[in-house]
């Protein structure tokens, strides 16, 4: 076994043993640690949500103070503790959003991922578009100096959306973290201190 299996198999027994619905638990969890995007009290809304792994790890480092809502356009299990939607992110809908929470949120975090259709460019530009289309709600129910987390297909698209956050946040770093796979093209784009 190639040693980036053993680490994929590890991350996806480990989700397995720890009750996470998904191996991208891991990865929030070890941004999370490295930037500090949100932490215990904070709102935080989780874009493109299911299966729920990073829904799950919100209301853990939030805690009993803070809020936690998912939005995705299937059908997601409870989670004990989070608020769920079934919404298309690109309706932009935020009535609900804004009256769970009764405030602005501290952070948006999106893991969001079309179905994959094998044909890279399409892929690459319709997870680009779901992001903006992430962009437009959190415009509108961020708060002032509040982080964001966006996942993003490495492709000739990512560059002008980087510098398009780059614009709205104080930070942008671009980072992977060990818990994604070392052939992915994914990405994260940890914005800091949203400005705009």
């Amino acid at each position: 076994m190639k040693l980036i299996d053993a680490r994929r198999d590890h991350y996806r027994r480990l989700a397995h043993e720890q009750g996470y619905r998904s191996r991208s638990a891991y990865k929030l969890k070890e941004l999370n640690k490295a930037y500090r995007i949100f932490g215990p009290g904070h709102y935080v809304l989780d874009l493109g949500c299911a299966p729920g792994g990073w829904t799950q790890v919100a209301v853990q480092i939030v805690g009993n103070q803070g809020k936690v809502m998912g939005i995705d356009a299937t059908y997601v299990e409870d989670i004990a503790g989070a608020y769920l939607i079934k919404q298309n992110i690109e309706d932009e809908k935020v009535e609900e959003i804004l009256s769970y929470f009764e405030r602005k949120v501290s952070a948006v975090i999106c893991d969001i991922s079309s179905n994959i259709t094998g044909n890279w460019s399409v892929d690459h530009a319709k997870q680009i578009s779901q992001n903006y289309a992430c962009t437009k709600i959190m415009d509108q129910v961020l708060t002032f100096k509040g982080n964001a987390l966006f996942k993003v297909f490495d492709g000739e698209f990512s560059n002008e959306f980087r510098d398009f956050l780059k614009k709205k946040f104080a930070k942008v770093r671009v980072t992977k973290p060990k818990a994604s796979r070392k052939p992915s093209s994914e990405l994260y784009y940890v914005c800091l201190g949203y400005v705009a």
